[in-house]
C-alpha cells in the first residue's frame, strides 16, 4: 500500500487528476484557535488522499498557490498550520489564495515527495511545518520561498555553522524552542526530591537531540543524575517508556513530533508507574505530562503567516528575514495528571484547558 501511494504521489504531480475540496483544517475539524478564539475563514483549500491526488492549480496574477507540507498529525503541528491559513486568509483574502496541504504521516521520506511535486508545480511558496519538512522543503528548491514552522533550531536542522539567525537564501521562518534552562528548573522547581532525571524522545529527530543535551547539561549542573533514552519510531515507544520508568524519579521529553504522536502509548506506560513527565510543548503534557513551560503554536503560525504575506506581495526579502521566536512563554500544567500523581502545582502555572 504504502509503495502504491508513493507511486500515485509521484504521478499526480506530472498530470491532472481529480480535485478532493476540503474545508479549511488539518487531520480533522478544528473551530478554535488555542486561546478559543473563532480562526478567520480558510481559503480553498486542496488536500490529497490514498486515491486521489489534487494537481496544484498555477497561480495567476495576484491569486497565490501556497503548498503546506506537514510531517506528521498532532495537535501542535495541527495548531501552527491552521494559524498560518487564518492570517493569511485574513491579509490577502480568501478568494486570492489556495493552500494545498498535504501531510506525510510521519514519514521523512514522503516530504521529500511532496515537496519535489510543489516545486514542480511550481508553488508560490512552501510552508515546511516540523524539522523533516524543512529539510525536504529545502533539498527541493533553491528559488520558491520556503518558511518552516515548529522548527526549534534552524542552525541545526539544516545543518548551519554558527548560525547567526539569518538563514538567508530562500529560507526563514519560525522557531518553537521555549528556553531550555528554563525547562530544567521547572523540573526542580516541581520535584525537588527527585535524583534521578530520564530524557525521552525519538533519535531520528535532530532537534530533539539538540534539546536533549542542552537539558541534560543544565539539570547535571544542579547536581541530578541523568540517563538518555531513545526510541527509533513509534514501534518502540512504550518498551522504551517503560524502562525510562523503571528507572527514574521524572521523565523530560523535548519538543519531539514523534512523542507527540505517541503520548497516548507513552501515558498508559509512566501514569500506571507513577512517573511524571516535563515536557517541551503543551500538546505532549496534554496527552502524557504534568507541567511545561509551553508557547503558543497558532499564535506561531499567525505569525509565520504574516511572514509570508511579505514575501508574497513583495514587501520582505526573505534572504534577509531573520528566524522570529516565541517571546512568551506560558508555564501550564495538566490538571487531571496532577491530581492523579498528587504532584502540587505553583500559583505561576496555568491549568491546561480541554
Amino acid at each position: 500500500m504504502k509503495n502504491r501511494m508513493k507511486k500515485l504521489l509521484a504521478l499526480a504531480f506530472a498530470s491532472v487528476m481529480t480535485f478532493s475540496f476540503t474545508a479549511c483544517g488539518v487531520g480533522g475539524e478544528q473551530n478554535k484557535d488555542n486561546n478559543g478564539a473563532t480562526p478567520a475563514p480558510a481559503a480553498t483549500t486542496v488536500s490529497a488522499t490514498d486515491e486521489s491526488v489534487a494537481q496544484v492549480p498555477v497561480a495567476d496574477g495576484k491569486h497565490y498557490t501556497i503548498g503546506i507540507c506537514q510531517l506528521v498529525q498532532h495537535e501542535a503541528l495541527d495548531a501552527a498550520t491552521q494559524g498560518f491559513k487564518d492570517e493569511i486568509v485574513e491579509e490577502l483574502g480568501e478568494e486570492n489564495v489556495t493552500f494545498v496541504e498535504q501531510n506525510a504521516s510521519g514519514e521523512s521520506a514522503q516530504c521529500s515527495v511532496i515537496c519535489t511535486g510543489f516545486v514542480s508545480n511550481k508553488v508560490d511558496l512552501i510552508l515546511a511545518n516540523a524539522t523533516p519538512a524543512l529539510q525536504a522543503a529545502t533539498a527541493s528548491t533553491g528559488d520558491i520561498p520556503v518558511l518552516g514552522t515548529s522548527i526549534t533550531e534552524y542552525g541545526v536542522a539544516l545543518s548551519i555553522d554558527d548560525f547567526n539567525g539569518t538563514v538567508g537564501g530562500n529560507v526563514s521562518g519560525t522557531s518553537d524552542l521555549a528556553p531550555l534552562d528554563k525547562q530544567a528548573d521547572m523540573v526542580v522547581e516541581l520535584f525537588p526530591e527527585a535524583k534521578n532525571v530520564g530524557i525521552l524522545y525519538c533519535s531520528a529527530e535532530a532537534n530533539s537531540v539538540y534539546q536533549a543535551d542542552t537539558v541534560k547539561a543544565a539539570l547535571e549542573e544542579k547536581g541530578l543524575k541523568v540517563t538518555v533514552y531513545t526510541f527509533a519510531d513509534s514501534n518502540d515507544v512504550s518498551s522504551v517508556t517503560q524502562k525510562a520508568c523503571d528507572e527514574n524519579d521524572v521523565l523530560y521529553i523535548p519538543t519531539d513530533n514523534t512523542a507527540a504522536s505517541c503520548t497516548e502509548a507513552i501515558n498508559n506506560v509512566a501514569l500506571p508507574a507513577k512517573t511524571p513527565i516535563v515536557a517541551g510543548e503543551e500538546g505532549i503534557v496534554k496527552g502524557c505530562g504534568v507541567a511545561t513551560l509551553s508557547i503558543n503554536y497558532y499564535d506561531l503560525g499567525r505569525t509565520t503567516g504574516k511572514m509570508a504575506v511579505k514575501i508574497l506581495t513583495g514587501q520582505s526579502d526573505i534572504s534577509t528575514m531573520p528566524v522570529e521566536y516565541f517571546e512568551n512563554p506560558v508555564k501550564k500544567y495538566n490538571p487531571e495528571i496532577c491530581t492523579e500523581l498528587g504532584v502540587e502545582i505553583p500559583e505561576d502555572y496555568v491549568a491546561i484547558e480541554e
